[in-house]
């Protein structure tokens, strides 16, 4: 992660939180009241986003010390100890539910896009995120894919060209989208093209798409589409595409498979802080 961005985020997300401060924490513990806290798996999971907890807690107060004992991408089981906090107590509560906020989403988001790369179960296709990210949380949510072992689609509508079935609707045929981008963008920029029929794909290829998506197709479809399309060109499947039957996809000969639900409807890990040696807080 952009260690910068991550920073300027944690500091929106801590003013939203935290304001002028905790006045609960405030109120009930003294500055140089110091003590631990332990952040602990409640479920098995993949990890990600521990510089969360680095860097909230120095925001807080850069003398707190943060340990971590697993690393990112790195498979956990319920009573693992993910990291531990020592500083002055105010502050380990202050910094809580904003770090488990952000690490349990995070580490969902790892651990659903582990099952899946386990689930399809073929080395010879990538799974990857889509744009269906929270706003504001972007760059998380699709370095979270990436430490669970995905890859990432274009970051933004501004670092690829996806010509999807509303543009050439408007437009009025592939070639007609493509050819107005080409004239517009330049010679570094890929441009992909949304498909759902042999007959587009066929047009894709021939306008010289970059990569071609095969939207809301079967495994028999994506198998026979992949046929049509030269080595050059990049191929990927999306939609209708779940859990349930990601593994029928396997051996099709596609090279990208592309899953919204990674991170628009993720379920969070569950992960809690613990302190004095166990008691809940």
């Amino acid at each position: 992660m952009n260690k910068v961005k991550l920073q300027r985020m944690l500091e929106t997300f801590l003013f939203e939180d935290v304001g002028n401060g905790d006045v609960t924490s405030e109120a009930i513990f003294p500055i140089d009241m110091c003590s631990r806290g332990i952040f602990l798996a409640k479920e098995a999971g993949v990890i990600s986003g521990l510089d969360v907890i680095q860097m909230t807690y120095q925001l807080l107060d850069d003398a707190m010390e943060v340990i971590c004992h697993v690393n990112d991408g790195d498979t956990v089981q319920s009573g693992d100890i993910i990291a531990e906090v020592y500083g002055p107590v105010r502050y380990i509560l202050s910094g809580e539910r904003l770090i488990l906020n952000i690490l349990q989403r995070m580490s969902g988001i790892a651990t659903v896009t582990r099952t899946c790369v386990k689930t399809l179960n073929d080395p010879s296709i990538h799974i990857c995120d889509t744009r269906k990210t929270v706003p504001g949380l972007r760059m998380l949510d699709k370095y979270a894919v990436i430490t669970g072992g995905g890859k990432n689609h274009r970051i933004g509508l501004f670092d690829g060209v996806m010509i999807k079935d509303n543009h050439i609707a408007y437009c009025g045929s592939i070639t007609k989208a493509v050819q107005a981008v080409r004239e517009k963008v330049g010679h570094m920029v890929k441009i992909e093209v949304e498909t759902e029929t042999q007959e587009e794909v066929l047009e894709a290829v021939e306008v010289g798409a970059d990569i071609i998506m095969f939207d809301n197709r079967s495994p028999e479809e994506v198998k026979q589409f992949v046929t049509l399309v030269p080595d050059h060109i990049t191929t990927e499947a999306s939609g209708s595409i779940n859990l349930e039957n990601i593994a029928s996809y396997r051996g099709t000969g596609v090279q990208y498979i592309s899953l919204g639900f990674l991170t628009h409807s993720v379920k969070a890990l569950d992960i809690s802080l613990q302190v004095n040696e166990g008691e809940k807080k």
